[in-house]
C-alpha cells in the first residue's frame, strides 16, 4: 500500500519564526525552553511539520492495516490551550520508565502520546528533560535509522 498524504509532514517553514509569531508571550517563552531541552536531547536543528508541530528527526512508520507515513520522532506545539509535548517514544514501548517519570512531573495531563502543560512553572523541568530524552531513545531503538 503506498504512503497516504498527511497533512502533518516537514515544510520549509522556519521554527524560529513560527516560535517569533507565536501571540502570546509567556508561550513564546516556553516554547524556547522546550526547543532548547529537544535540542540538548536530539543533537539536532527542529523542522515545522505541518502548520503548527516543531519536530525533530523522522521515522517511517507502517500500521498492520498497511497504512505508511512518515512523522517526527520528537517535538512539541506550543498551542494556546497548552503546551503540548509530543512523546510517542514513551507511548510506544517505554511505558514502565515514563510511569515513573510522569509521577514525579508535577501538574500536566496526557492524551495517547500527546503531554498537555499549561505553563512550564507547573512542571519539573529536570523530569520533563528525561522524558524527552527516553522517548527518543524508545524511538531510536523501536525504528532504528
Amino acid at each position: 500500500m503506498a504512503k497516504a498524504e498527511l497533512k502533518t509532514k516537514a515544510t520549509e517553514v522556519s521554527p524560529a519564526d513560527f516560535i517569533a509569531a507565536v501571540p502570546d508571550a509567556r508561550r513564546r517563552e516556553e516554547a524556547a525552553v522546550i526547543d532548547a531541552i529537544h535540542r540538548r536531547v536530539t543533537g539536532l536543528e527542529p523542522k515545522m511539520w505541518g502548520p503548527s508541530i516543531i519536530g525533530y528527526g523522522s521515522y517511517n512508520y507502517k500500521y498492520d492495516s498497511g497504512r505508511e507515513g512518515t512523522m517526527c520522532r520528537a517535538g512539541f506545539s506550543p498551542r494556546k490551550a497548552a503546551m503540548t509535548v509530543y512523546l510517542m517514544g514513551t507511548y510506544v514501548t517505554c511505558k514502565a520508565e515514563s510511569d515513573a517519570l510522569f509521577a514525579r512531573l508535577g501538574k500536566y495531563k496526557t492524551g495517547k502520546s500527546c503531554l498537555y502543560i499549561n505553563k512550564l512553572a507547573d512542571i519539573d523541568l529536570a523530569v520533563l528533560e528525561e522524558l524527552v530524552a527516553l522517548s527518543w531513545q524508545c524511538m531510536n531503538a523501536k525504528y532504528p535509522e
